[in-house]
């Protein structure tokens, strides 16, 4: 069986770093010492809370980790954009009764980019990842002079190849099924719905395309999935709404219960939540503001957090964003070392299978 990239975990599994608290210490530790590779969110914490995490999971497993970046973004967002959408969900304030947030907080964009990345360098990690845009060549050469291995997120060939250039070790192509964002370097509006590829057809334009390792990810929920990846050119796999459903998992009880509830029955991209094309199940707060959330993340990110946080509080999934892949029926309430077990005997079993039936077709 292969293992992560660089032998970096003994199973090719990786946990997808889930921003939120979804990716918490217990959850990436958990995978970790089942043998998958663990990872830590560091987006939308500060960087004495990423740091934080880090020690926890430091305290948990002695295996390897890896930790996930936002960069920052350096997009025009018109603010005039950003004042409609707070019209709009002014309703949702009434009914939730919260504040949205304040121009002061909309207007950050870094995420604390400069802090995190001068607290990984410092007090180095096995592994960091990074979405949303590609780091400097002097960054990821930087990181790797501290023993780090570092994995860019693309979901294009012109991505990999900007990766490949900027000196990474590895690329995670994350296909349309995937959960939660896009993990796209420039968000375009014009490419809303046309755009972003299915994984297995990515995965084999990228492995044409570039000559790193590939970690896919993409609404994947079994271990047959990450044989047929393994097949097409891939070294491992990410989970993301597969280990959601677990209990270690700090996803909200609402959202781990709405995966496998047949009230929802499908995905969609959405920039309702957040500003930034991300899946999610389709509910209440994504019909009605999803067509007229504008292009501006990170700043509707802040304008909605009150109410998602009211709204998970309340315990209503229908003004939650509920991020999950398009496999989400598929999830499964298993403890994470469990399911990383699960997933291992799933691909074992379908690489056996694979085997025969090629012995069979060469006798």
């Amino acid at each position: 069986m292969s293992s992560v990239p660089n032998g970096l975990s003994p199973y090719p599994i990786v946990q997808a770093p889930m921003a939120g608290g979804v990716s918490c210490p217990p959850l990436a530790a958990a995978v970790c010492e089942a043998g998958g590779l663990g990872f830590l969110a560091g987006g939308y914490k500060t960087a004495d809370g990423m740091y934080q995490e880090i020690k926890q999971v430091r305290a948990l497993t002695r295996r390897r980790f890896g930790v996930n970046l936002y960069m920052p973004q350096t997009g025009y967002v018109d603010p005039a954009a950003v004042e409609a959408y707070r019209g709009q969900l002014a309703g949702e304030a009434s009914w939730y009764a919260v504040s949205l947030a304040d121009e002061d907080i909309i207007g950050t964009s870094d995420d604390g980019y400069d802090a995190k990345l001068a607290i990984l360098l410092e007090d180095p990690v096995p592994v960091v990842s990074f979405t949303f845009g590609c780091p400097s060549s002097s960054a990821l050469a930087a990181l790797r002079k501290a023993g780090t291995y570092t994995v860019v997120t693309v979901t294009s060939v012109e991505e990999a190849r900007a990766a490949q250039q900027a000196g990474a070790d590895a690329v995670c192509v994350q296909g349309v099924e995937a959960g939660g964002h896009q993990g796209t370097h420039r968000d375009d509006p014009q490419a809303d719905g046309t755009a972003a590829v299915g994984l297995l057809a990515l995965v084999a334009q990228v492995r044409e395309a570039v000559a790193l390792p590939i970690i896919a990810a993409g609404g994947l929920m079994r271990g047959s999935q990450i044989a047929a990846l393994l097949a097409a050119g891939a070294e491992a796999a990410q989970f993301g709404t597969a280990f959601l459903a677990c209990p270690e998992s700090g996803a909200d009880p609402a959202h781990k219960k709405a995966l496998t509830d047949p009230l929802f029955v499908r995905t969609e991209l959405t920039r309702a939540f957040s500003g930034r094309p991300a899946r999610g199940l389709v509910n209440r707060f994504m019909r009605e503001h999803g067509p007229y959330a504008p292009a501006a993340y990170p700043q509707v990110h802040h304008l909605t957090s009150g109410l998602r946080k009211a709204a998970a509080a309340a315990g209503d999934p229908q003004g939650m964003a509920l991020w999950a892949g398009q496999g989400h029926r598929l999830a499964r309430a298993l403890p994470a070392a469990e399911l990383v077990e699960v997933l291992a005997a799933e691909l074992a079993e379908a690489q056996s299978t694979l085997k025969a039936m090629q012995m069979r077709s060469a006798s």
